[in-house]
Parts: structure tokens; C-alpha cells; sequence
């Protein structure tokens, strides 16, 4: 079976968690997969400037790259794709917000995160960097271009304020990749529809895409994909909609699993 795509997460499923950057081996299977006329890359929540520090420096790993959950999407380096999330929509999120103690909203100005809603003590829990680096700032007027709900609070709950959030805000798209965070997208757009998209611009059928991940947010990106690939300890949502299973993040098993596509042997069992 001839692969043309290849995209993978990062957190918890290339790099393991606590982690500063992949391992050697990882950057390797992706260059061996570049070498090989595969497009290769990541698809992550995180914006695309901080991503090539997870992989060294070495910006070939990203050079094509689903990021921000699909609100910016590269190939060979260059933006092809940007989309913003509208303040209306977003204080709408907001004034539910209000209603759920330990809850709160961050934007990002550029790349720098703003606390624009709720304690910065009960971000701190829930992410402590942001905490850290955060600006206390209003909502700005007009798109930006990452936003992330918080809650104190255990997955259950995450949950639970996550399927409110759905049915109450229009506009807005919320996900669970992890307790107490919350991706926020527009309607209808994340990893999945980036994906979509990306293969259409690329001319590569579906069935000619492997993705890898993990977690809640991984979900639409499986959805999306004829060869999704959880790792193992993928959260139980993730794990259901994989179509195909590998080993653990910790194992290199998507670079095991990338060194075989690249010598055009299929890895996978369910």
C-alpha cells in the first residue's frame, strides 16, 4: 500500500510526557519518510513556531504541520491555511464560563498566552507554564488565533463543562485532550477538517494518509483519516475511534512504525 501522508501528535504520542523533545530516532523515521517522498509531519494544538524545538531545531520535522488544532496548516514551510475564532463567539464561552467555578479563558496574543477569564491560581493547576507566562488582559476585539478553556477540577468534569459548552455556545467547537483543558475551535473545524483539507491541497487520497495519536482531541483527526493509529495508553475516546494499535509513546513505537511504512511494510494489527 503506497503512503503519501504521514502526520502524528506530539504530546504523549512522540513525546513522552515530561519530555523537552523527541527522541532521536523519531526525527530520523521523519526524515527517512521525507527521503522516501512521503509528506511527513505533525498535527498538534500547539502553535507551529513552538513546535520545531520538540524535534531539536530541525525544521524539516514540520515543515508540513496541522497546528493550533487545525487553525494553521503548513507544507514546505510556508502558511497554506489560517483561521481565527471570533470574540463574539468566544464571550458567549465566556458567560457560561461565569457560571462554573474553577473555570477560565485563555487567549493568545502572537504566541503569548493572556489570561483573559478566570484565577490565575486555578490555571496554575490546571497548567501551570501558562500560569506562569500568562498576561492578565481583556478579550480582544478582533480573531485570535488560539484560545484554550481551563477547569479545576478532574476529567469528569472537563467533560461535562465540555458537552455544555457545546450545546450552549454557537460559533465554537470544544474538545477534551486531556482533565482540566479545553481546546476551543471554530464550528466544525479541527484536526480532522485541517486534514481534509490538507490532503485535498496535496492531491492524497485518505487512503493514503496515516495519522497517529492519542487523545481527545485526536479524535476528529481519526475521523477523518482510512489509517488512524492510537498508541498505547491513548485515552479510551481515542482508542475507540483508531482504526489501527501500536505500543507506547515511551517505545518510539510511531518511529518503529514509520521506519516500516518507509520500507513499504504495513505494521499495523488491530
Amino acid at each position: 500500500m503506497a503512503i503519501k501522508l504521514i502526520l502524528t501528535d506530539i504530546d504523549g504520542t512522540i513525546l513522552p510526557y515530561g519530555s523537552a523533545r523527541v527522541s532521536e530516532r523519531t526525527v530520523a523515521a521523519l526524515h527517512a519518510a521525507l527521503d522516501a517522498g512521503i509528506v511527513a509531519g505533525p498535527a498538534s494544538g500547539r502553535f507551529h513556531s513552538w513546535i520545531p524545538a520538540f524535534f531539536g531545531g530541525d525544521e524539516a520535522c514540520c515543515a508540513t504541520a496541522i497546528a493550533t488544532n487545525g487553525l494553521q496548516v503548513y507544507h514546505d514551510g510556508e502558511p497554506v491555511l489560517e483561521r481565527g475564532l471570533e470574540p463574539e463567539a468566544l464571550r458567549a464561552a465566556m458567560a457560561v464560563l461565569r457560571e462554573v467555578p474553577g473555570t477560565g479563558l485563555i487567549v493568545f496574543r502572537g504566541s503569548e498566552p493572556c489570561l483573559v477569564q478566570g484565577s490565575r491560581d486555578d490555571l496554575a493547576v490546571a497548567f501551570p507554564r501558562y500560569a506562569r507566562e500568562c498576561l492578565d488582559a481583556d478579550l480582544p476585539d478582533a480573531p485570535v488565533s488560539k484560545a484554550n478553556i481551563f477547569i479545576r477540577g478532574t476529567l469528569d468534569d472537563t467533560r461535562e463543562l465540555v458537552a455544555r459548552l457545546n450545546e450552549e455556545v454557537d460559533g465554537l467547537d470544544f474538545d477534551v485532550p486531556q482533565a482540566m483543558f479545553s481546546n476551543v475551535m471554530p464550528s466544525g473545524w479541527n484536526k480532522g477538517a485541517a486534514l481534509a483539507w490538507l490532503c485535498d491541497y496535496l492531491g492524497v487520497d485518505r487512503s493514503e494518509a496515516v495519522v497517529f495519536g492519542d487523545a481527545g482531541n485526536d479524535v476528529a483527526l481519526f475521523e477523518r483519516a482510512e489509517h488512524s493509529v492510537a498508541v498505547e495508553g491513548a485515552m479510551p475516546e481515542a482508542k475507540e475511534a483508531a482504526r489501527w494499535h501500536i505500543g507506547a509513546c515511551e517505545d518510539d513505537a510511531v518511529a518503529a512504525a514509520i521506519e516500516a511504512l518507509v520500507r513499504e511494510e504495513w505494521p499495523f494489527e488491530r
